[in-house]
């Protein structure tokens, strides 16, 4: 049985463009929702992808790009106070 591929939110937009990072940011979102094969699959074609352009659109159809601080308030679980 083939498990269906969900693309998981990754906190892509607002972060530093240099595409190491882009690639590791959107690996540790795949891997955080089990699917560590396409996260190797993904970095792969990227790595062998001809320009900047062409790796962005790689990277998105693995994942679903959100802004870096949107993400970053949806994942707390509480907020403290003190």
């Amino acid at each position: 049985m083939t498990k269906k591929f969900i693309k998981p939110e990754s906190p892509l937009i607002g972060a530093d463009g240099n595409i190491f990072n882009l690639i590791a940011i959107a690996s540790r979102s795949l891997k955080e929702n089990n699917y560590s094969e396409e996260a190797e699959e993904m970095t792969k074609r990227v790595m062998q992808s001809s320009s900047y352009e062409e790796a962005l659109g790689i990277i998105n159809e693995y994942v679903e790009p959100v802004n870096v601080y949107e993400h970053e308030i949806s994942q707390r679980d509480y907020i403290d106070y003190e």
